[in-house]
């Protein structure tokens, strides 16, 4: 079975896996069969009496003419695939590894060019196979003449073996070209071929048997059609303009590309790799520089000037094909594909052409992922996947890095792993709080003054990110310090800090090194500049180009199609909002709902142009998501309301990107001075999760520090054992075994299965890897499903009992029911109970506080709400102080209030109020008044003990 650990996930294309090797020497003969593998199910947790489903993995059998194999099981189908091909590959005693000789590379690169010119291959169903067809509908001379630049960038196979021949075709794709062409001189009896025209052919013409199978007519019948297509020139002061190519189905239409090129025919035309996805027809052709491509040992090759007379460097275009190219180009979307033997083409519009443009960039790539072109913007931070609106980081950067030809690695490393690899790190966190002081925390816990070193807690993920060039040179490698507890939320937050870092590189990509590599410090990244310029240099030319961008309104320049919208000049101006207050407003960490539209309006109101709109736009306040201007706005609307407003225009980019009728757009940019409207309607707004609303005003979160406020009491308090009252998904208990403690049993109460099946399988891995002294004291560790309000005799007199938030999710009665049974029959020695500071919601709500007896009908005034819909109460300091106070009179214990999150000093007081009850005994027979061991309504549904754990780990 599959195991898991601190895998590296690598994303490359490279075309000799195992399976291609077996693709390539035994074809349609190679038979995979994949099987689904029904396993019990391992998660890992002996004794948890809830039933687990088991993962789906997979098993193939590889059947080939000499042998058949079967793989072992693995979670994804192409995993499993592979694996059968590398085990078929070592019964048949082949080297996947080997690396062939020059003169075998030469001779394997001889045979393949024979073979495509081979009956065999005319009527296969590739993409070059379709050129060979194309060609022979050619008319005259031309008739069967395959333009070399055709043959090097529509064989993969071929490609590769010029670069087993020649490493830097991997940098200069067009050295591909010498090669085919000395390879064609070699079969000479075979091939004609013209150095001057830079074509080839075949000398004996295929039989009409062998063209009728391939599909190609001959006939005096003409359908006519056109695409439109982009003209890219190479002077900066003309502008990127839409063509129409005129295409007929009995031609060939790199015919009709090269004439709209000035050239005479199409083996005059080079073509760029696919722009956008790997399998996409999009590419850019261009005039071919013949004098210097002939000669693969000049140096002219790698020469800016050596290129035809007739162009120049076109930045534009190099810009978006990450190569070198010159003179003027043409964008379009046309080809054959392995899909059909039909032609397939599709029109290229401005739009979609500025849309590659904005695309090169993270926040593009963003930008486009939620159709927010004018609205969007990359966040500045992943909280959860379920937050998190539009592409995923890890996706963004995976898109970014093929745009770039550059390979993404992603290594999730867990806490656990790294502890046995190396000695424990003592680190100290400085955190500031909301009212701006600074506290020395510990991993989110007030530490004492005496206190010089705190163990990092353990147990989470972090990832480390790298990003590689085709040539293995590592451009930049991010290793962050921070942990998380899912490993999907450490690759995400990795992924989107190199983002941020690139974005910001984007936007300036002048700016000093010495300034670029403070930020990457910033964001843990490290960076050879060198390495890096280089790999972005042609990137440069897409922000210098002196694109025509709009200055007062109208076509002007600009320096950066990544630019903010915050930048000085782009300004709000005439906001207007109208209708009801509804008293319902968003709030820091809550998800606002709008529909909107953005328009390109000329001075004076005469002409109006729809941009870009949204029926139902979802983001999360104070993320970063969207522009600065529009959040502003919304922060200002309650629900049902509506606002207008105009602003500045953007890069000129953006706006052709969102634009549907983009000549229309040039024609008013030109000759008027615009500006943007926003129309938006406030539908509606998602109340924030409390631990969003926590995480967005405190670091670390709330909720971490409420636990490590509990940790370092626990371990003051010289306990033995502990009961966690509400215990959840087993966070306390977790962080307990992060560090040295005397305790020696715990135990964990809750109501719902989810939470403690998740808690057990935390605990039951804890408990057995680790093998210091966090736990090398415990005994035992049990975990019940039952309500806190109910007494079980199993654990009464326990030395410690925590509830952390969570008699707020319990009626008042009920709250107060707990504090009885807990102090009355449970009798813990220390009792620590926290729950929300109903007062500190005018902060973090940014509203009015209002009494929770208020008319809730009354909408003068915007009330705070709850931090949870499950709440059921929140309580003010007065009275929760009074509550607690009470219940230890009561009790005979002594109480003492303290909290988390702000300051006691200072109102509101603390965001989290807590309570530390304590127990003033003499001796344990007057404290503890005996019970009946027949109550026990809690059910025990996972139990572990000393003994379970493995000897390695004792």
């Amino acid at each position: 079975m599959e195991t898991e650990g601190a895998a590296t996930v690598t994303m490359r294309n490279n075309t000799d896996t195992p399976k291609a090797i077996i693709h390539k020497k035994f074809g349609s003969m190679a038979c995979y069969k994949v099987e689904e593998v029904h396993e019990p199910p391992q998660n890992g947790c002996p004794r948890l009496a809830i039933m687990q489903k088991g993962p789906c993995l997979y098993r193939c059998t590889l059947q080939l003419p000499e042998v058949t194999v079967v793989s072992g099981t693995f979670k994804k189908k192409k995993d499993a695939e592979q694996s059968a091909a590398e085990l078929a590959l070592e019964k048949l005693g082949v080297d996947p590894t080997k690396v062939p000789t020059l003169q075998e590379a030469w001779d394997n690169l001889v045979a393949h060019v024979s073979f495509l010119f081979s009956d065999e291959f005319l009527p296969a169903l590739h993409p070059l196979s379709g050129h060979f067809r194309a060609a022979l509908q050619r008319e005259g001379d031309l008739s069967g003449q395959i333009p070399a630049s055709v043959i090097a960038v529509f064989d993969a196979r071929l490609f590769n073996m010029c670069k087993s021949i020649d490493p830097e075709v991997e940098s200069n794709p067009f050295l591909v070209i010498s090669y085919v062409m000395r390879a064609a001189a070699r079969l000479s009896g075979l091939l004609a071929t013209c150095e001057e025209e830079l074509w080839i052919r075949r000398k004996n013409p295929y039989t009409p048997e062998i063209i009728e199978s391939s599909s190609v007519e001959q006939s005096d019948s003409r359908e006519n059609f056109s695409i439109e297509a982009i003209n890219v020139p190479c002077s900066l002061e003309k502008r990127v303009e839409k063509v129409i190519l005129n295409l007929s189905s009995s031609g060939y239409f790199l015919d009709v590309i090269a004439k709209q090129l000035g050239l005479l025919n199409a083996a005059d035309i080079l073509i760029s790799r696919p722009i956008g996805k790997a399998s996409s027809e999009t590419r850019l052709y261009f005039a071919a520089p013949k004098k210097y491509l002939l000669d693969i040992s000049s140096d002219l090759l790698h020469a800016k000037g050596a290129c035809n007379s007739k162009g120049s460097f076109n930045a534009r275009a190099s810009s978006l094909s990450g190569q070198d190219i010159y003179g003027d180009a043409v964008l379009a979307s046309i080809g054959f594909t392995q899909r059909s033997k039909d032609l397939f083409y599709e029109d290229v519009s401005l739009q979609s052409y500025h849309r590659m443009v904005i695309g090169k960039t993270p926040s593009g790539i963003y930008k486009l992922s939620r159709e927010g072109i004018l609205t969007a913007e990359l966040p500045l931070a992943f909280t959860a996947k379920a937050k998190w609106k539009g592409s995923m980081p890890w996706d963004i950067l995976c898109t970014f890095c093929h745009q770039h030809r550059l390979e993404p690695m992603f290594t999730p490393r867990s806490t656990l792993e790294e502890s046995s690899e190396s000695p424990i790190s003592h680190k100290k966190l400085k955190v500031t709080d909301l009212a701006g002081k600074e506290t020395q925390y510990a991993n989110g816990c007030v530490v004492d003054a005496g206190v010089n070193e705190i163990v990092e807690p353990r147990g989470s993920f972090r990832c480390e990110v790298k990003i590689i060039s085709k040539f293995e040179d590592i451009i930049l490698e991010c290793s962050p310090k921070e942990t998380f507890k899912k490993q999907s939320d450490a690759i995400q937050n990795a992924s989107l800090k190199v983002l941020l870092w690139l974005n910001a590189y984007f936007g300036d990509p002048t700016v000093p090194l010495e300034r670029l590599s403070t930020s990457a410090d910033g964001h843990n990244i490290r960076f050879d500049s060198q390495t890096f310029i280089k790999t972005f240099m042609l990137c440069q030319h897409i922000h210098n180009v002196g694109h025509n961008e709009t200055e007062d309104g109208k076509l002007a320049y600009s320096n950066s199609v990544n630019a903010s919208f915050a930048l000085p000049g782009i300004e709000l101006r005439s906001l207007s909002i109208e209708g009801p207050d509804s008293g319902v407003f968003p709030s820091i960490g809550s998800l606002a709902c709008a529909n909107y539209s953005v328009s390109l309006v000329t001075e004076g109101k005469h002409m109006k142009e729809l941009l870009e709109s949204s029926d139902d736009f979802e983001f999360e306040i104070a993320s970063g998501a969207v522009i600065p201007h529009l959040e502003s706005v919304i922060k200002q609307m309650t629900v049902g309301q509506s606002a207008f407003f105009s602003m500045d225009l953007p890069p000129q980019e953006l706006v052709f990107a969102a634009a549907g009728n983009s000549a229309r757009m040039l024609s008013l940019l030109s000759s008027e001075t615009c500006y943007l409207e926003y129309t938006i309607t406030l539908l509606g707004v998602t109340e924030p999760l409390e631990d969003r609303m926590e995480q967005a005003f405190f670091s670390p979160p709330l909720s971490k520090q409420r636990v490590e406020y509990a940790v370092q009491s626990i371990k003051k308090s010289c306990a033995t054992t502990l009961v966690d009252f509400g215990c959840g998904s087993g966070s306390l208990l977790d962080s307990l075994l992060n560090y040295p403690t005397s305790l020696e049993k715990i135990a964990g109460v809750d109501i719902s299965q989810k939470s403690l099946a998740r808690a057990a399988k935390i605990l039951h891995s804890k408990l057995n890897s680790n093998s210091d002294a966090s736990t090398s004291a415990m005994k035992s560790a049990i975990l019940y499903d039952g309500s806190i309000t109910n007494f079980d005799s199993r654990l009464s007199g326990f030395d410690s009992g925590t509830c952390l938030e969570v008699i707020e999710h319990m009626e008042e009665d009920q709250a107060s029911e707990f504090g009885n049974v807990v102090l009355s029959l449970f009798c813990p020695r220390v009792l620590i109970v926290s729950t929300p500071n109903y007062e500190y919601n005018v902060i973090l709500q940014k509203s009015n506080l209002s009494s929770q007896e208020d008319d809730p009908e009354d909408k003068s005034q915007a009330q705070c709400k709850f931090r949870n819909h499950d709440h059921k109460f929140e309580w003010t300091r007065e009275q929760f102080n009074c509550w607690a106070t009470e219940l230890a009179a009561r009790h005979n214990y002594s109480v003492e209030f303290s909290g988390v999150g702000g300051s006691g000093d200072t109102e509101p007081g603390f965001a989290s109020q807590i309570a530390v009850f304590r127990h003033e005994l003499v001796t344990k027979e007057v404290a503890f008044p005996e019970v009946s061991g027949l109550e026990q309504p809690y059910q025990a549904i996972w139990e572990w003990n000393s003994r379970d754990r493995p000897r390695s780990a004792i």
